[in-house]
């Protein structure tokens, strides 16, 4: 009798709409994909930015050669002042869009962690905002090798937002019983941070001209892990699409970026011509920033995946510990 009241009474819990996860879930859900996208794109025009030398093409911070931001005339961005002051823009857009994501979080989603969560996305924005205006003032090239990399890590936060969002993220998922679930785990969150670290290298590449070797070698190391997680995965892991297509897509930008590599390389560091010239030495750099993101987030999006709780559970029954680190 008391079992089939706690069952009765956890069946009409369950009917009670949480707070706004009854109809808010699609699009809130779809409002941080576009955060996410607008982010993306805030990243290549940033790469731009640095590529075509344009980082200090306005002079000062937060006016535009003393016009409020938003007021400064279309018809003057010209050369390197359209690079910055579209940056600039596009900077105060995605602030906008995380701002508003981070209020509708607070007042629809009911998961604690996920509303500070937006929270902490609001004031990333804000000091990547704050930190991108100081390098102009200053003039201090060690805020710029901070201001790309935080970017990235944005980035990367901004698509978790959108991925703990979505339907898949609020489905009970599959329960599996692989023997080496916590090493595949130590295996991507290995290959995401050092993915991340290589994204340091490169800052400090693109900046200072040093690191260059460091950068090779983790490139090397990142080659290796991503093999080894692809086989792995496509070996045990083959009937669970959330992970083979991440995986897939994680190689296919890996090639790219290996390519998009050596044309930076190419076009820096020697003196070997390129089709298009000007073209290609602003282009392969630039894709090459861009794709490096898309392979972060990529990863941390597999990485997530399978560190969710309940995803694994051995072969006793019970849960894996390496699902136990992600909330769901």
């Amino acid at each position: 009798m008391g079992t089939s009241i706690r069952q009765r009474f956890r069946s009409d819990q369950g009917s009670i709409p949480r707070r706004g996860r009854a109809s808010d879930p699609v699009w809130l859900h779809r409002f941080a994909l576009v955060t996410a996208g607008a982010t993306f794109v805030l990243i290549l025009v940033g790469g731009l930015v640095t590529n075509t030398g344009s980082g200090l093409a306005v002079p000062d911070w937060p006016t535009t050669f003393g016009h409020n931001m938003f007021l400064y005339p279309w018809s003057n961005m010209v050369g390197g002042v359209f690079y910055e002051h579209s940056h600039r823009l596009l900077g105060a857009v995605v602030g906008l869009l995380t701002l508003a994501l981070a209020l509708m979080l607070w007042v629809m989603e009911p998961r604690r962690w996920m509303r500070w969560l937006g929270g902490l996305a609001l004031v990333a924005v804000v000091a990547q905002g704050v930190l991108g205006g100081l390098r102009v003032v200053l003039l201090r090239d060690t805020l710029a090798m901070i201001h790309g990399p935080l970017a990235h890590a944005f980035f990367a936060l901004t698509v978790s937002l959108a991925l703990f969002t979505s339907g898949e993220w609020s489905r009970t998922p599959e329960r599996l019983a692989p023997q080496d679930a916590a090493h595949l785990g130590r295996l991507c969150l290995l290959t995401t941070g050092l993915l991340y670290l290589q994204i340091i290298f490169g800052a400090l590449l693109t900046h200072i001209g040093t690191h260059l070797g460091a950068h090779l070698a983790s490139a090397a190391l990142i080659c290796v892990l991503v093999l080894v997680v692809t086989v792995r995965t496509l070996r045990r892991r083959v009937d669970l699409p959330q992970l083979v297509r991440p995986v897939i897509l994680l190689c296919g930008l890996l090639v790219v970026q290996l390519f998009l590599g050596l044309g930076a390389y190419l076009g820096r560091f020697t003196g070997v011509p390129l089709p298009l010239g000007q073209f290609s030495a602003l282009a392969f750099p630039a894709a090459h920033r861009v794709n490096g993101g898309l392979l972060l987030v990529t990863s941390l999006v597999l990485t997530l995946r399978v560190y969710r709780p309940g995803i694994w559970r051995r072969a006793g029954g019970g849960s894996a510990s390496v699902a136990q680190r992600v909330p769901g």
